[in-house]
């Protein structure tokens, strides 16, 4: 039995060649690029995503299959729409592989919309879209100023736009133009428009740079694809958000861009544009001449209705002169009859004067009976203060002969102080009058002798009191004309208080 019996058989060795994952993968990836090194492929985006890097992750598929789409940062940039999901376009590239995952995906370096049908679709799209955010309402509307100072223009330099504008002009009314030049299509014109119109609209009014008071938007005519910048939706905004009045004048009159539907009013062409602007100064110049004319001509017409109407009513006055005398002659009779009512109402109040002099009695008769009558109430007062006089004397010898001889009273105080000093000798025995007692009341005579106001008033001063001997203290207390009391050290003087100085 031999010894590799049960040995395990030796690989079957052929001529396929052994390769790894990397080889074949990067050997697909050349074959695909060599293979597929431009095609065109058209289908609908999905899945569009932007990658914070810049660049565009998307699928692009159809009814039976779908194929990564790759659109670099650069590229993108560039491209002439901008991708949204559920857009129909054609894609330019080349195909190659992503090794790591083993798929295949389309490198794009253009992209166009699938057919001017696609693109009208997706304007329209975007026109509803913003027409319900209300970007296009009437009430959004600007009315247009009637003969702007500063006009402001975003188009091309270069192009026939801004010299058919300039040219209009200058024909019909010249203004001031401040051009903003910005490019009308291809990459990046949509981003140059929509700075132009916000920066017209930023200018401080009185600044370095004059603010417009009018803004036109323009560009020729050219294809759907040619004018897609002023479809886009940063320029939409851009105009609808613009605090300028501002004209849409974008392509022939047949070409209808979605500014034309933000803008405060569009014009067919930038000819148009140019002429809604301005008014035609020969225009204005015949108007105002006509409104001369007629202001003239309404003015004479008035004067004249007026003259004739003067001349109409003079004529039925009269002459001046003729009234004037009639006016005079009344005058003087008024003024005669007046100065014969006056000498009459004058000799009236001298006989009624003279009627109530004559019953008026003499003043010295008058006199003569006042003078009797005073007399009489003079001997009644007499009469009276001389009975008061007897009755106040008999009042006083009444009173004087009930009153107690002099020894008589000094005998009955003697014996009253006889009794009282009885009864304090017990209390003098006693030592109630001792040596402290004595000087305690000595202190107390010193202290109010010392606090005694006549003590005080024999220094120079006095104590002023009422009628009623209640002192005053205050001046606010005393008035005028009263009857006061001045008490001095020595006496007592009355006197009358005067007015406050």
């Amino acid at each position: 039995m031999p010894d590799d019996l049960f040995s395990a058989p030796s690989p079957q060795r052929g001529n396929v060649p052994e390769l790894s994952v990397s080889e074949l993968a990067f050997s697909l990836k050349r074959t695909l690029e060599e293979t597929y090194g431009r095609v065109r492929v058209r289908g609908e985006l999905s899945r569009v995503k932007i990658h914070t890097s810049g660049h565009m992750y998307s699928d692009l598929k159809d009814a039976e299959a779908c194929l990564s789409v790759v659109c670099w940062k650069g590229t993108l940039a560039r491209l002439s729409l901008r991708p949204e999901e559920g857009l129909e376009v054609i894609c330019t590239g080349r195909i190659t592989t992503y090794p790591q995952r083993s798929n295949y995906q389309l490198i794009v370096e253009s992209m166009e919309l699938a057919g001017e049908g696609a693109l009208l679709k997706m304007l329209e799209d975007r026109r509803k879209r913003l027409a319900a955010e209300g970007l296009f309402d009437a009430g959004r509307k600007k009315p247009l100023p009637f003969l702007p100072n500063v006009i402001g223009v975003v188009t091309s330099p270069t192009g026939a736009v801004i010299r058919d504008i300039l040219h209009r002009l200058e024909d019909r009314f010249p203004r001031h133009v401040l051009l903003w030049p910005v490019l009308v299509q291809g990459p990046g014109a949509a981003e140059q428009i929509a700075s132009a119109v916000r920066g017209f609209d930023s200018l401080a009014p009185g600044g370095p740079v004059p603010r417009p008071d009018l803004v036109i938007v323009a560009r020729g005519g050219g294809s759907l694809e040619d004018l897609m910048p002023f479809n886009d939706e940063a320029v939409v905004r851009a105009v609808a958000e613009c605090r300028i009045p501002l004209i849409s004048a974008v392509g022939h009159e047949t070409d209808t861009t979605l500014i034309d539907y933000a803008a405060d009013i569009r014009a067919p062409t930038p000819t148009a544009a140019a002429e809604l602007a301005v008014p035609v100064r020969r225009n204005l110049y015949a108007q105002v001449l006509d409104d001369t004319e007629r202001l003239i001509s309404g003015i004479e017409r008035f004067r004249e209705h007026r003259r004739q109407r003067l001349d109409s009513v003079a004529i039925r006055l009269g002459d001046p002169r003729r009234l004037l005398e009639l006016r005079t002659q009344r005058m003087d009779h008024a003024a005669h009859r007046l100065h014969a009512v006056l000498n009459k109402n004058v000799r009236e109040r001298e006989s009624v004067l003279l009627r109530a002099v004559a019953r008026l009695p003499h003043p010295q008769t008058t006199l003569d009976r006042r003078q009797s009558g005073l007399d009489r109430q003079s001997d009644r007062l007499k009469n009276a203060y001389a009975r008061l006089l007897d009755m106040r004397q008999n009042i006083l010898l009444k009173r004087t002969a009930r009153l107690q001889p002099p020894t008589a009273l000094l005998a009955h105080k003697k014996s009253r102080l006889d009794l009282w000093s009885e009864r304090f000798l017990p209390f003098a025995d006693a030592g109630f009058f001792s040596a402290k007692k004595t000087r305690d009341l000595a202190h107390a005579v010193r202290m109010l002798e010392s606090l005694s106001y006549e003590r005080i008033i024999s220094r120079g001063y006095a104590v002023v009191r009422d009628d009623a001997g209640k002192p005053l203290t205050c001046a606010a207390h005393i008035r005028a004309g009263q009857n006061l009391r001045l008490e001095f050290h020595d006496g007592q003087v009355d006197a009358i208080a005067g007015n406050g100085g």
